[in-house]
């Protein structure tokens, strides 16, 4: 068994290969990132054993096309965090170009940790195209946020007493932007002309997260409509939800996907005293979904607020009360994501459940 590290990058590829058993290294090579490449990358690891595991960093878009390309070809492919490299890479570092080292960080990390402990890549058309709608709203939502602040520059010079009056979110609702028109209509000059435009931009801005947010809902709908009907789990949650999982048969277990959520608390302590603390790790953008869901349940959900002041009756802490419930919420998320989404099965699937006592 090998295992291939690949440091990917816009427009080439470092491979590096070591064996398991032994560390050591049987092959480098450098690839371009285009369909010729990858075929040439998938030959060469033909020839180095017949049993081979793909170790990619995940880079998102970089590391993207590359994976899709080896999942066709039948090769398995494991997903590495950044964040898991580092002292890898530090342990690695020699002089000159560092691509190749990179790549052999990747896969001595893979090889120290185990393949075991890290998600396998899947190919689910549905899943990336959920991930990229999900990623295009939030870069929208991020270049928004940068255009509102640009305008409210612009009306901080203009009209000072009327920016001081809207309220942080405003230029996001209607009502807000019928405002800021109303008042920029009765200014002249350069710098209300810039105004005007920008205010024009978020204007399309807003239509385009308004149009992806209810696209989003309704594949999820169609797709798997019991995520929906979990408190605090929105279309924008269970796009998360699914684009970063793709479905639970890439874990072993609860406990595994409670790791790559990064809600599995870290055991730590000295002499007779132990506890529990934040778990940094794991996928911080699909550790968002069940924070934000815990969050969402513990202003509204009865259930909830019990579970979390028993928790604080055992001696927690508000936070580790928070963290065990977070931990509960990936075990019953993981067996809602098992389930098979509708389009890939004949009949409806109900599932009912109060939202926290599943799995308390």
């Amino acid at each position: 068994m090998i295992v291939i590290g690949t440091d990917a990058h816009k427009g080439s590829h470092a491979l590096a290969a070591v064996n398991e058993a032994t560390g050591r290294v049987v092959g480098q090579r450098q690839i371009d990132a285009d369909d010729t490449g990858h075929l040439a990358a998938v030959r060469w690891a033909q020839t180095l054993d017949r049993e081979r595991v793909w170790a990619l960093e995940d880079c998102r878009h970089v590391s993207q096309r590359l994976e899709a390309a080896l999942l066709a070809a039948g090769e398995r492919v494991i997903r590495v965090p950044p964040h898991r490299t580092g002292g890898s890479r530090r342990s690695e570092r020699e002089p000159g170009k560092s691509d190749q080292i990179d790549a052999l960080a990747v896969a001595r990390v893979v090889i120290a940790d185990g393949i075991e402990k890290f998600a396998e890549a899947v190919l689910d058309e549905q899943t990336l195209e959920l991930r990229a709608l999900s990623d295009h709203r939030e870069q929208l939502v991020n270049e928004r946020t940068r255009v509102q602040n640009r305008l409210r520059w612009q009306l901080v010079i203009l009209c000072p007493e009327f920016e001081a009056r809207l309220r942080s979110g405003s230029l996001s609702t209607r009502r807000g932007i019928r405002r800021v028109t109303e008042r920029l209509e009765e200014l002249t000059g350069t710098r209300a002309q810039i105004a005007r435009q920008q205010l024009a931009h978020i204007r399309q801005l807003n239509q385009q997260i308004d149009q992806l947010q209810a696209e989003l809902h309704q594949r999820i709908h169609a797709q798997r409509p019991w995520l929906l009907e979990e408190q605090g789990c929105a279309a924008l949650t269970a796009a998360i939800l699914i684009g970063h999982t793709g479905g639970t048969s890439r874990y072993r277990n609860d406990s595994a996907f409670a790791m790559q959520t990064g809600t599995a608390p870290i055991k730590c302590g000295s002499g007779k005293t132990n506890y529990y603390r934040l778990n940094r790790g794991g996928d911080r953008q699909l550790n968002r979904a069940p924070h934000t869901i815990a969050l969402t349940r513990a202003r509204l959900d009865p259930h909830t607020k019990a579970f979390l002041e028993r928790k604080r009756a055992e001696g927690k802490t508000k936070a580790g009360a928070m963290r065990a419930l977070k931990r509960h919420l990936a075990r019953r998320f993981y067996q809602l994501l098992a389930i098979p989404p509708l389009t890939d099965q004949p009949t409806t699937l109900s599932v009912g459940a109060p939202a926290i006592m599943s799995c308390v």
